[in-house]
């Protein structure tokens, strides 16, 4: 644990330090990890620790994207008054959403989570006059020196995404934390154990509305025009969960991992695939709960070792 912690802080002095020794495309690629890092990390709240899989949590993303494009074209507020916002909308609607959905279970819960992201993006696109429609939303552009601007967003949303890291952590080592694994491992034994496991899984979806909406904020900012079909992308629900397979939705830090490996990846592979970059996604969603069903982090924190992959081919009967 001890260990974990340095290492963990080492890589984000590095990450503090990245801006000055790297060109402004790289600023742009980190910049987008730390975002896709911040949804993983947020998601896997619902999704790893109390396992529950909302596919559709991009939906707050979405909601956070338009409640600061709207605030801050329609209201003219600043960018950073608008995240409170952000965060206490993908709360509000979580919470109210987790009331009736959170009966369901395994893949019944997933599709819904997918037909509440559509249907909210439908939603989206008939608020002509408070969204934009169709046409969307074409927000403030930062004024400023283009090097100050990327390093801005870059320590924006690096910022979003350690704040997320940390409510995970202290989520994980919490009472509130051991409640939602006990609900991911026998919900009906954790019922009868005394926890209220309707609330306690309306809370967690509402927790990871909230840091998913605040991405989403930032996101619409930095990327100055935002539309239903931006925000609301079933590719981005898709990258998220291969995210928190690839690293590990049991950690804390396995979405974060996941995150930083498949955008990297992609950036420096995929791009040259770009035609078959759904495909290899998905093949390599079927790898991961093959060979490293429990996701890196978990599966290699003592080291790398075949044994254990070999062990997770026999688990899996292959």
């Amino acid at each position: 644990m001890k260990k974990s912690v340095i290492l963990f802080f080492v890589f984000i002095t590095i990450l503090i330090l990245l801006p000055f020794l790297v060109s402004g495309y790289w600023l742009r690629v980190l910049t987008q990890t730390f975002m896709f890092a911040a949804i993983a990390t947020g998601s896997n709240i619902i999704i790893g620790f109390t396992g529950y899989p909302a596919f559709g949590n991009i939906a707050f993303f979405g909601i956070g994207a338009y409640v600061t494009g709207v605030l801050m074209t329609k209201y003219n507020l600043s960018f950073i008054l608008t995240l409170p916002f952000c965060a206490l909308s993908g709360f509000l609607i979580a919470t109210l959403l987790g009331i009736p959905l959170l009966r369901l279970k395994g893949h019944y819960f997933a599709i819904a989570t997918i037909g509440v992201m559509e249907a909210i993006k439908e939603i989206v696109d008939n608020m002509t006059e408070i969204t934009g429609g169709g046409m969307g939303l074409t927000l403030p552009i930062m004024e400023g020196d283009p090097a100050y601007i990327y390093k801005f967003f870059y320590y924006a949303i690096l910022s979003i995404m350690l704040l997320t890291v940390v409510i995970a952590f202290l989520i994980f080592r919490s009472k509130f934390g051991y409640a939602l694994r006990a609900i991911r491992i026998d919900e009906d034994a954790a019922s009868v154990m005394g926890i209220n496991t309707s609330l306690f899984k309306t809370i967690s979806w509402a927790i990871s509305g909230a840091l998913v909406g605040i991405a989403g904020g930032a996101y619409a900012y930095w990327l100055t025009y935002i539309d239903s079909s931006t925000v609301f992308q079933t590719s981005y629900s898709v990258k998220m969960f291969a995210m928190i397979l690839l690293g590990g939705g049991t950690t804390v830090l396995g979405p974060m991992i996941g995150a930083f490996i498949l955008e990297l990846v992609s950036e420096l592979v995929w791009s040259k695939f770009i035609e078959i970059h759904g495909m290899i996604l998905g093949l390599l969603i079927i790898l991961i709960v093959i060979f490293i069903p429990k996701g890196l982090f978990e599966t290699f924190k003592g080291g790398f070792s075949f044994k254990r992959i070999i062990i997770n081919l026999r688990e899996n009967k292959l």
